[in-house]
């Protein structure tokens, strides 16, 4: 008898026994007491599908959302129920069916099941593993030996996958190295004389005075000149022939008289008892050597000049950061003693050495000093733009999975196909890696979650290499 009839005939004995003993005996039976008494539970249970596979958790009977890892009852007595491996909510691609898996029109073939953690074993028909897990279905046109990698879509939404275009980007980072400042070597001058001279009168100026051209610094006395100075006189008061005084006034030039010097003995026709020597050019006085009254030998350094308005920075370069280093990149200097500034140059010259000690290349940075603030020696945080104005093809630098040995990108196919491919890696700058080969403009890579990717790629090609021929169907 069907199993609802027979509910039936035991609600209409109640009935027909109405308040009588016989239901005087069951009325104070509880409600679970009741249904088993009845057999309503045997029999929905039997009506219900089981659930298969391990025990995942246990759930409260009456569907509420409370759940339990171990066997528990409710407050009133009740069972918790188990909720079984087949029964709980899954974002796995689901089992093929009997059609998929015979071929059947319109669905796609199941070669082979493979183990789900990965050991090399496989089996022509759906199983389980000693833990009840599920081999996992391979597809025809899957295992088609290649390096393609096909992930379910819902493995995809939980581990956060995610791609994008490849496109030319410009590749460049900063570049933070220590320096100093020093001068121009092209801008500094000496004040000396080519023969013996006895100075008559210095110049109030000393060591850290500033000069302009044509200030006069020492007046002086020397007998060469003076010979020399008069032989030019009496060529002139002769009005000697072009080639003598033409003579005469080079080897006043010889001896290093200022050319004012000799347009003033030819303007008075006079020899001046001592020669006005002036500064060659604006600067700073880095040394004085003169005092009045001395006698300077020829050759001897009266003083030392040097141009501030354009000064050298000299940074320290890694070895191993030289090769990003390119002449006339941008370059910002900041000195300690003027903090909020900073100052533009580019790098006019890496110096052809490397610090034997320091592993480090010199790298000379020109700076405009019109204001004389930046001073020889002084300390400088240097700057310096790497990487090619122009751009190349980049990609994020999570998209690069570097062994050390190889470099590689996953390559999204759409549909969750996936394929890795290996790169040969340029420059790195500003979260960005140049990509020299293996990848083109428009291609789209994985920048997220691909190391998950590759595993799965690392394995297939395991198992393909651990599991022979003739295990698989």
């Amino acid at each position: 008898m069907k199993p609802l009839a027979l509910m039936g005939l035991a609600l209409a004995a109640i009935l027909a026994a109405g308040a009588g003993g016989y239901w005087a005996g069951v009325r104070n039976l509880p409600i679970t007491g009741l249904r088993e008494w009845l057999g309503v539970e045997a029999t929905f249970a039997a009506a219900e599908p089981a659930g298969t596979g391990a025990v995942i958790y246990y759930q409260d009977p009456d569907g509420k959302p409370a759940y339990s890892a171990t066997p528990r009852k409710t407050a009133d007595g009740r069972a918790f129920r188990a909720v079984r491996a087949s029964e709980d909510v899954s974002f796995e691609e689901k089992q093929p069916t009997t059609a998929e898996a015979t071929g059947q029109p319109g669905a796609r073939r199941v070669l082979y099941y493979r183990n789900p953690m990965g050991l090399p074993d496989t089996s022509p028909t759906p199983k389980k593993d000693s833990m009840g897990m599920d081999y996992i279905p391979v597809y025809e046109g899957e295992d088609d030996g290649g390096s393609v990698v096909r992930v379910s879509l819902g493995k995809l939404q939980r581990t956060g996958v995610r791609s994008e275009l490849v496109k030319r980007r410009t590749v460049g980072r900063l570049m933070r190295v220590p320096g100093m400042i020093q001068l121009d070597e092209r801008r500094i001058s000496v004040v000396a004389t080519r023969s013996d001279a006895f100075v008559n009168e210095v110049a109030n100026v000393t060591t850290g005075d500033r000069v302009t051209k044509g200030q006069v610094l020492v007046r002086l006395y020397s007998p060469d000149i003076a010979a020399a100075g008069a032989l030019f006189l009496s060529d002139l008061n002769i009005g000697g022939r072009d080639g003598a005084i033409g003579g005469a006034r080079q080897r006043l030039e010889n001896l290093g008289v200022p050319p004012e010097a000799i347009a003033e003995i030819e303007r008075t026709r006079k020899v001046p008892l001592s020669i006005t020597w002036r500064a060659p050019r604006d600067g700073v006085v880095l040394e004085r050597n003169v005092v009045e009254g001395m006698k300077a030998a020829p050759g001897d350094v009266l003083f030392r000049l040097a141009d501030i308005s354009t000064i050298w920075v000299l940074a320290d370069v890694p070895e191993f950061d030289l090769a990003a280093v390119r002449i006339g990149a941008p370059v910002t200097v900041r000195v300690r003693s003027l903090p909020g500034r900073s100052f533009e140059g580019r790098v006019s010259l890496i110096y052809p050495q490397v610090g034997e000690a320091t592993r480090t290349a010199r790298v000379r940075i020109e700076i405009a000093n019109p204001d004389g603030v930046l001073l020889p020696n002084m300390y400088a945080e240097v700057e310096i733009g790497t990487g090619d104005a122009a751009p190349v093809v980049a990609v994020p630098d999570s998209a690069v999975i570097d062994t050390g040995t190889r470099q590689v990108v996953i390559i999204d196919r759409g549909d969750g196909r996936f394929e890795p491919r290996d790169v040969k890696i340029g420059l790195r700058g500003e979260g960005l890696t140049e990509i020299r080969e293996g990848i083109a403009e428009g291609d789209r890579v994985v920048v997220a979650a691909n190391f998950l990717i590759d595993a799965e790629s690392n394995l297939k090609a395991a198992l393909r290499g651990l599991t022979p021929p003739e295990a698989r169907p």
